[in-house]
């Protein structure tokens, strides 16, 4: 009767268990679903403003056609036929650096807010002779006609110009919209003199854009020497890309970031001439469809309430393992019956501070949700231990234990690099407690005397 009797208690809270892991799932999926609608919060305010914006060019070019005669048949029935053939051509600079400033514009989706900017760009590129440029005929006698060099600067997302003004060698040029290729459509162009194509003296270049964009800006390092020095008040940069910068800086009040690639590192000129359409995701060069290099920033929140409270969950059994643990052996060292449904209860205090602190990070600071939540949920349990486990002074030693693994969970989810190794110290340290406590403990004679004590009751 004994044995069934314990057998039964483990069982039953072993179903307990099962059911507050179940209990840890629809939370976990709900977090997946708020951060889901977090996702197209952004989505939502790039379609209505601007999305994440890349930067191409500047490139000169010339489109050519290419006209001759050909005779075709024999005899009377012979004639003279017009042959055409459309090209273009491009020059990329032989050096092109690119300044930014970087200031960021939260805005706001119902509870969601999405990481907007306004980047203003200095862009100075130069070229040599536009040898480039002049065309060569490959049929004996034709004619060829060129419309006058332009230069293009293509973005991924148009809507994100608010002003932009070109000069060339200090005068203005006049800016339209579209880049006139045939597959970097979004974008600005500058038709430069004619008179350019066949001068020997360098050609330079001096954009000046204002952009706005949603979550990132990338750079392509299009020219044989290309640089690019982007500072900005975001606090968290992620540099991304096919490049990392060469010198770096970040701090509360912002970062400063300087990129210097030449030709003989990147592809980005030669994808860009034989026709590559889209630009490299990290990592995403080797096989499939040709990609342009980029060097990017991605203004990440490292404070987002969503990926702390799922990084959160996954602790959530730990948690409930541990204050089971504890729960026991009071309930052998002291003598204490306590029932499955107790033990039920008490995970579930434990598994609402994840809820608590999902919602409440969407309303306040990540901090004061974690304080607020912990806070309510170790009071509750201390309140409830003192009918648990008979007594005030077990009940605020329960609540205070409590509390000291919400302070342990904040400290780990506030560590990037070395949460793993303090987690599995500080895991180390409580079985180490635990075993130094009891190692002394007649387990089997403890175990008969509260197996007497429940036959008596």
């Amino acid at each position: 009767m004994r044995l069934q009797r314990a057998v039964a208690k483990g069982l039953a809270i072993l179903v307990v268990v099962g059911l507050l892991s179940i209990a840890l799932m629809r939370i976990e999926g709900l977090v997946g679903e708020r951060q889901a609608r977090s996702l197209e919060a952004e989505q939502s305010i790039a379609d209505s403003q601007a999305g994440r914006q890349a930067v191409l060019g500047p490139v000169l070019r010339s489109r050519c056609v290419e006209t001759w005669d050909e005779r075709e048949g024999s005899g009377k029935d012979a004639r003279k036929v017009e042959k055409r053939r459309e090209f273009a051509l491009s020059a990329i600079p032989a050096s092109a650096s690119v300044e930014a400033r970087v200031a960021m514009e939260p805005r706001y989706r119902g509870l969601f807010k999405v990481n907007t900017y306004v980047a203003q760009l200095q862009v100075a590129a130069e070229w040599g002779p536009l040898t480039a440029l002049r065309p060569a005929a490959e049929h004996t006698g034709s004619r060829i006609a060129c419309d006058a060099p332009a230069m293009m600067l293509a973005l991924s997302d148009a809507r994100g110009i608010r002003q932009a003004a070109v000069r060339q060698d200090g005068q203005p040029l006049e800016v339209v919209a579209g880049t006139g290729h045939e597959k970097y459509l979004a974008g600005l162009r500058a038709v430069l003199p004619e008179a350019r194509r066949q001068a020997v003296a360098p050609l330079r270049l001096d954009i000046a854009l204002d952009l706005v964009g949603t979550s990132s800006l990338a750079v392509v390092p299009l020219a044989n020497q290309a640089r690019a020095h982007i500072a900005g008040d975001w606090p968290h940069p992620s540099f991304n890309g096919r490049f990392l910068p060469v010198t770096r800086q970040t701090g509360s009040q912002g970062f400063d970031a300087t990129w210097s690639v030449s030709a003989l590192a990147t592809q980005a000129p030669q994808d860009f001439l034989h026709g590559a359409a889209r630009l490299c995701e990290p990592g995403a060069r080797g096989g499939g469809e040709p990609c342009i290099d980029t060097f990017d920033i991605d203004f990440i929140d490292p404070v987002n309430p969503y990926s702390l409270s799922d990084r959160a969950i996954k602790y959530g059994m730990l948690f409930i393992g541990l204050t089971f643990v504890v729960v026991g052996m009071v309930e052998l060292l002291g003598r204490r019956r306590v029932h499955p449904v107790q033990y039920l209860l008490v995970g579930c205090a434990i598994s609402i501070f994840f809820l608590l602190l999902l919602a409440l990070s969407e309303h306040l600071a990540f901090a004061p949700s974690y304080a607020v939540a912990a806070g309510a949920c170790a009071g509750l349990l201390a309140f409830y231990g003192r009918h648990m486990l008979g007594g005030w002074r077990a009940g605020a030693l329960f609540g205070a234990g409590i509390a000291g693994l919400y302070g342990a969970l904040y400290v780990l989810l506030q560590m990037e690099q070395a949460s793993l190794l303090t987690g599995a110290a500080l895991l180390f340290c409580v079985l180490a407690g635990v075993m130094v406590a009891t190692r002394r403990l007649d387990w089997h004679g403890l175990a008969e005397t509260n197996l007497q004590q429940v036959d008596a009751t």
